[in-house]
């Protein structure tokens, strides 16, 4: 006898069909899965067989051949045990038929109970795509995939409820659509930005980056309230549009970082790995490769705490994606393609000890000790940060006075502001930020008035600029500008953003001359 049942496979944050054959034939009995399956999915042989026997049903006194087409695509994890299951059921005729345009996944536990698994909702889109009228998912991921409008989202609790369903002996119910009632509580924080005491430049820098989804680096002594700042980045974002949190949640799906409880991530992410991550940590990995921090932080926040103390591999994988906005990982069976476009937020100290230039406190680090704990950080991937900024210590009377700092809100309001005339400016494009312009339009977007390209001209020559820097100053100058309601980027924007690149030149500058 013969089945087929349909299915869906992910291969890294995109689903793509799988059609799950059956046939049993008489032979010394055996159970074989074919179709290039991994580990996993050849154990599902033992769980089927389990589950098949716990609810009561008879299991083939036969040679199953499961295929798993098409064969040529590695097929990984344990969404298959549903599809499985019910394909031999179907080739041993106790199951007589299925709903036209339905499709199935879920892992199976030993006793027939279905465990969630990962990717659902890249799944549910692909199957929307294919025209797949019906979707059966385990109940712990039900609430994901119903994102998805115009699918009917079946949650199941176990096999027994599946296949009285299928034989009309009890109704599942469809979970609904209702995606706002999901997004409705984006945007809660605890961190405010008015925590921070004092730091009137940082928290410029800060709202420039923010509006312009520019990358941030933050130089200064310990105790000054660099990581404070970067940690309170996310609270004056933008909301995540329907369109970024779909992109964000399928990210977290796949990698099985999904919350239970939120079906959807309804606010930027933050990502701060601790300084012993490896490459493959950042960037992802594995024979079947999952999304690394870079990743994870898409459409949010990577922030990188005391950044010299990272491997210096580590940083350099950092470059394309920073540059690219995607980061490829190929292995010898596959090769997947992650979204990264992320805000790259970095912190560190002036030296070794800390208290290179600190008014009150001097410094112990030899000048030897300094330049190569500088040197970590290479001019490449400096290029690539838009706004260096020093974070001075703060004031007594800054801490002790009364508090007139300005809340996340009445910023984020500003920044909102500014990213509304950006996306009105970039209708049609596939960017939608100032710090995405790509090179090729940065004239057409970026206009600059004529003493502005002058004065540009003679900071472009005399502090030794290279062509990357030259445009991210342009890109950081027309977020400036848009925070001020300017069309035409002038002098005065220029040399604001100019004053967010000098730190090279006081840090590096004997280390790029070697």
């Amino acid at each position: 006898m013969y089945s087929c049942v349909k299915s869906y496979g992910i291969n890294g944050i995109d689903a793509y069909a799988v059609t799950v054959e059956t046939t049993l034939s008489r032979s010394i009995p055996s159970f074989d899965v074919v179709g290039l399956p991994d580990a996993a999915v050849k154990e599902s042989r033992s769980r089927v067989q389990s589950a098949l026997v716990h609810a009561g049903y008879e299991l083939p006194v036969a040679k199953i051949t499961v295929n798993l087409a098409p064969a040529s695509q590695k097929k990984s994890g344990p969404a298959f045990d549903l599809p499985i299951f019910l394909a031999v059921m179907l080739a041993s005729q106790q199951l007589e038929t299925l709903p036209e345009g339905a499709a199935f996944v879920g892992e199976l536990g030993l006793s027939g109970q279905l465990r969630p698994i990962n990717g659902v909702l890249s799944m549910a889109i692909q199957a929307k795509a294919d025209g797949i009228l019906r979707l059966y998912v385990p109940e712990a991921n039900a609430k994901e995939a119903s994102i998805v409008d115009g699918l009917e989202v079946y949650p199941v609790s176990d096999i027994e409820q599946l296949c009285r369903c299928l034989c009309g002996q009890q109704e599942i119910a469809p979970l609904p659509f209702d995606p706002m009632l999901l997004l409705d509580s984006g945007n809660r924080f605890t961190e405010d930005l008015c925590e921070v005491r004092g730091q009137g430049f940082a928290k410029r820098a800060l709202e420039i980056a923010a509006a312009g989804g520019h990358n941030l680096l933050l130089i200064g002594p310990p105790g000054t309230g660099k990581s404070m700042l970067a940690k309170r980045l996310p609270t004056i974002l933008p909301k995540l549009s329907f369109k970024e949190a779909i992109q964000t949640t399928r990210i977290y799906s796949v990698a099985g970082m999904l919350p239970p409880d939120h079906p959807i991530m309804n606010t930027r992410p933050f990502r701060s790995p601790h300084h012993t991550v490896s490459p493959a940590g950042l960037t992802g990995g594995g024979s079947s490769p999952v999304p690394g921090e870079i990743s994870l932080a898409h459409n949010g926040v990577l922030f990188l705490d005391e950044l010299p103390e990272f491997q210096r591999q580590s940083l350099e994988v950092l470059r394309q994606p920073i540059e690219d906005s995607c980061v490829t990982i190929s292995r010898a069976a596959s090769r997947v393609t992650y979204p990264c476009s992320m805000m790259f937020v970095a912190a560190m100290n002036p030296c070794p000890c800390g208290y290179r230039g600190h008014p009150s406190i001097a410094c112990t680090c030899s000048e030897n000790a300094v330049q190569r704990y500088i040197s970590k950080i290479s001019g490449p991937l400096l290029d690539r940060i838009d706004l260096h900024v020093e974070v001075a210590p703060v004031q007594f009377h800054d801490l002790t006075g009364s508090s007139t700092e300005e809340s996340s809100a009445v910023v984020r309001a500003r920044v909102e502001k500014a990213r509304k005339l950006q996306q009105e400016r970039f209708a049609g494009e596939p960017f939608h930020c100032n710090a995405r312009i790509p090179a090729g339009k940065l004239q057409h977007y970026c206009p600059l008035s004529g003493e502005a390209l002058e004065f540009l001209r003679r900071s472009f020559e005399s502090l030794g600029m290279t062509a990357r820097a030259y445009d991210r100053v342009v890109k950081v100058a027309r977020t400036i500008a848009d925070l001020a309601g300017e069309e035409t980027i002038g002098r005065t924007q220029i040399a604001e953003a100019l004053a967010y690149r000098t730190l090279d030149q006081k840090y590096w500058y004997e280390n790029r001359n070697c």
